[in-house]
């Protein structure tokens, strides 16, 4: 169980919307079309909240409290090659790069931090109501989950909402939306406590396809938690996922490869 969402109340509400979502799978199929194609070392010690990559180097932000950072790090070897630490008193969330400055989202604090993404120099930082979770960015806005159906689309300048996304699944809608990833005109989204990787329209809120990656790491250590983390790789095709307390980075290959880069 992760320790920043462990209450009886959550795991039951996500057991029930998942349990919903799977019943529904004859109306939609849940795919398994995906091939690894590589696999990276990753920091075991990581609580991975937020993930991208852009300009030759892999950005992360962890979570839990007195542990969280964000960081710069060497995609092949995994190597941290820098980092800048949270408060003690703040869990880091999402993650997300424009235009050279990165964001990052707080879980609780209700507080999202910016840096220098050349150099994590500390830039300013924003308000926001509820809970942060994922974070993600078109090029021209901040998309922002909160553990909810909803997604927040946000003013990078000002951290002001400009409108409210419902994710729904054939009508119904889907909560524990957490890490996020804009790739070529569409989000892709983990949903918290499984292994699935939603397709989602950002304009409408509605699942294109739910892909099940619950075969992606048979192997798995007993440490290791849940799957979280989604960035394009270098090469703009594939996708790098990987999960809290990982020792391994995957890159898949898709059936339909998204192709995106980051602004």
């Amino acid at each position: 169980m992760r320790a920043k969402r462990s209450s009886s109340v959550c795991l039951i509400a996500a057991v029930t919307i998942l349990v919903g979502v799977a019943c529904r799978g004859t109306e939609r199929q849940r795919s398994t079309r995906y091939e690894v194609t590589a696999r990276f070392p990753h920091d075991s010690s990581a609580y991975t909240q937020g993930l991208l990559y852009a300009d030759g180097v892999l950005f992360e932000s962890t979570g839990l409290n007195g542990r969280s950072d964000v960081r710069r790090v060497d995609l092949k070897s995994g190597r941290v090659l820098a980092s800048r630490a949270l408060p003690a008193d703040r869990f880091g969330e999402g993650l997300a790069l424009l235009d050279g400055r990165l964001y990052q989202l707080t879980w609780k604090a209700g507080v999202a931090y910016t840096y220098d993404a050349a150099t994590l120099a500390p830039r300013d930082s924003f308000n926001y109501p509820g809970e942060g979770w994922g974070l993600a960015t078109d090029g021209t806005s901040l998309i922002m989950s909160d553990g909810s159906d909803s997604m927040r689309v946000l003013s990078p300048e000002t951290f002001k909402v400009q409108r409210v996304v419902h994710v729904r699944d054939n009508g119904a809608p889907l909560y524990q939306i957490n890490e996020l990833e804009y790739v070529n005109g569409e989000l892709f989204a983990n949903v918290y406590q499984s292994n699935w990787v939603l397709r989602i329209d950002p304009a409408t809120g509605d699942v294109r396809e739910t892909i099940d990656f619950a075969d992606l790491y048979p192997d798995r250590p007993a440490y290791a938690e849940v799957m979280n983390g989604i960035a394009l790789a270098p090469d703009g095709k594939q996708l790098l996922l990987t999960g809290k307390y990982w020792p391994v980075m995957f890159q898949v290959r898709l059936r339909s490869s998204p192709s995106q880069k980051h602004p």
